[in-house]
């Protein structure tokens, strides 16, 4: 009786274990039919046990993971030869919302009376491929900003050479077909220069100074330096915030620039005027900013590419001000820089952050 009770509290705590591990466990019979369904399968899936429990496999899988699986069950039950079990798979599987994402599955296969139970072990990928994919572009990234080091080097002592003769003739020359040749030199030299140095900072990140910061403050700022530009384009300035003081742990000279380069491109996007809005909020322990436009607005069309490093719409831009903004949030933890967009009537970016450890407390 006594090794009775101890098997019973073995299965309960293996039970227990199983339940309340990270990978889903879902278990079949040779019918299909689901016997378990654990809360790590329930929240991979998005389906609750009681909708799947007693129910065919198929509930929860695409119709070429269905097709593929039964044939593999109905062959091992016909022939006892194992394919995939004991080994790893990866695939895409399908949550109930519809949205696809990639799984690392393994089957397991056990006998009782004689009857055959599989289970498969279901770990989800979506944030190890998306780790991969940023230590991926981390790499690219290292390995073009040596490219770009060296290129920098060997370009910037004799463009400023150019742009410092082509200024010194512009002081020196009255004859005006030659000083509008001049001037094209010393804009373009700048152009150049003012490109080197962003390619620097995409390519060649500085470390973050991450300090506490008071996000309405660096707004108000932001705010007072935009405000008399605001005014020569006939701008309205709006500024709104839900609350007197909110903190985030951020490198605040960074995210100065990049407030500052998306009010820019706010405000050149309203050639007849309109309205500017910063606005801050804190939204369950995130501060969301965004910065508001009524300007020509992003095509549908290009919007999958405004991010993308050299894409511009500007007759002279370099088209890596908001890569490099992108770069800047994503590079503080938990931090993200989105938008929405419509043409004709207007932008909105969007930066959320999670709020520094004090303020939480």
């Amino acid at each position: 009786m006594e090794d009775r009770d101890d098997d019973i509290k073995e299965l309960a705590v293996l039970k227990g274990a199983v339940e309340n591990t990270n990978e889903a466990f879902v278990t079949i019979d040779q019918k299909q039919k689901v016997l378990f369904f654990n809360k790590a399968a329930e929240k991979i899936f998005g389906y609750s046990r009681e909708e799947v429990l007693g129910r065919d496999l198929d509930v929860i899988m695409s119709p070429n993971c269905s097709r593929d699986h039964h044939q593999a069950v109905a062959r091992y039950i016909e022939t006892g030869v194992p394919r995939r079990i004991g080994h790893h798979t990866e695939i895409m599987a399908v949550r109930k919302n519809g949205e696809t994402f990639p799984v690392d599955i393994s089957f397991s296969i056990s006998r009782d009376d004689g009857k055959l139970y599989f289970t498969a072990i279901v770990r989800d990928l979506t944030e190890t491929q998306a780790l991969q994919e940023r230590i991926n572009r981390a790499e690219r990234l290292a390995e073009l900003g040596q490219v770009v080091a060296e290129i920098s080097h060997e370009i910037k002592n004799p463009l400023m050479m150019i742009g410092g003769f082509a200024r010194q003739l512009v002081k020196e020359s009255a004859d005006e077909r030659s000083l509008t040749k001049l001037n094209i030199i010393v804009n373009e030299v700048q152009r150049l220069e003012s490109l080197l140095k962003e390619m620097r900072d995409f390519y060649l990140p500085r470390p973050l100074d991450r300090r506490e910061t008071e996000i309405n403050a660096l707004l108000k700022d932001v705010r007072d330096l935009i405000k008399e530009d605001c005014k020569k384009r006939n701008i309205r300035l709006d500024f709104k915030t839900d609350r007197e003081e909110v903190f985030v742990e951020a490198d605040r000279a960074r995210l100065e620039q990049v407030l500052l380069n998306l009010a820019k491109n706010a405000m050149e996007s309203m050639e007849q005027g309109g309205k500017l809005s910063l606005v801050s909020g804190l939204k369950q322990g995130v501060v969301e900013i965004s910065i508001s436009d009524e300007g020509v607005g992003i095509p549908e069309e290009e919007q999958g590419k405004i991010f993308s490093p050299f894409y511009t719409t500007k007759k002279q831009g370099t088209g890596l001000g908001l890569s490099i903004c992108k770069r800047i949030i994503e590079d503080h933890p938990g931090s993200s820089l989105s938008f929405t967009s419509e043409k004709g009537k207007g932008s909105t970016f969007v930066i959320t952050m999670p709020v520094s450890r004090s303020e939480k407390a």
